[in-house]
């Protein structure tokens, strides 16, 4: 950087021939002189350590989609991390949502299921390894299925679909026994939805949200005829209402709203 030596042009008057500095044409080249940058002041300290993953910086990680932290040999045509299969399961299960698993008092006794809005459950995502603990003290986790909506561009529904069996893949190789999700939207998404997922295992499937209009009704149903063709699944834990079409052997879940409209009523 340079720095500039300050000049007062009244000091600059020849004396002899009496005439101003101002009417010369003087190059004040030969009064700069290169210095060095002046150092720059510390930060204060606030007492916190930087905290970083091997060679990465914490703050940096979180742009790698999980990247950082596992990357599984995947499946299909968009390398998707495969899910074990469960072949036993106790039907006399209670199934909690995960907004209520951090307070669950009983959790040896309990599966978590993430049949909930998105946002509920986006944190795992976020930081998955806050929460193992937690999770590897319940009997069973189903894998977050996070919303294949089908008015979503493709890309976006393939990207739930690869978290939903990241989430799962990881969740496992941590100790948490974890029963596969199954979900899909119309019939384009059956070209990856069922990627991933193990055969005659024990799954859970959702209608929460489903049965609306006959549109999507009829989305769900043919998805589960897909699905029993494919998966072939030993037994399916339906969460919601169970269409008369769909036919196997389901362990049927009431979701948590008719649960609490049945307590008032009862109450």
């Amino acid at each position: 950087m340079c720095w500039g030596k300050q000049i007062d042009i009244y000091d600059y008057m020849d004396e002899k021939q009496n005439i101003n500095i101002t009417n010369l044409n003087i190059s004040t080249e030969n009064f700069y002189v290169t210095s060095p940058d002046p150092p720059k002041p510390k930060k204060k300290s606030c007492g916190k350590k930087r905290r970083k993953r091997g060679d990465i910086l914490y703050r940096q990680t979180k742009f790698y989609e999980n990247c950082e932290k596992r990357i599984f040999d995947g499946v299909g045509a968009n390398d998707i991390p495969p899910i074990e299969g469960v072949y036993d399961i106790d039907e006399s299960e209670e199934f909690i949502g995960f907004n209520y698993a951090m307070r669950e008092k009983d959790p040896e006794n309990k599966a978590v299921h993430f049949f909930v809005d998105d946002y509920q459950f986006n944190r795992l995502w976020a930081n998955p390894n806050r929460y193992l603990d937690m999770l590897r003290r319940f009997k069973y986790v189903f894998s977050p299925d996070f919303s294949p909506y089908a008015d979503f561009p493709r890309a976006v529904q393939v990207f739930n679909h690869y978290r939903k069996h990241w989430i799962g893949a990881y969740l496992q190789e941590n100790g948490v026994k974890v029963i596969p999700t199954v979900t899909w939207s119309y019939e384009p998404s059956w070209d990856f939805c069922f990627d991933g997922e193990p055969e005659n295992s024990v799954v859970a499937i959702s209608s929460v949200g489903c049965m609306k209009n006959e549109r999507d009704r009829r989305m769900l149903i043919d998805g589960y005829h897909e699905m029993v063709r494919r998966l072939n699944p030993s037994c399916i834990i339906f969460y919601g209402t169970v269409p008369d079409e769909c036919k196997g052997n389901i362990i049927r879940v009431k979701p948590f709203q008719d649960k609490f409209r049945k307590a008032i009523c009862e109450g």
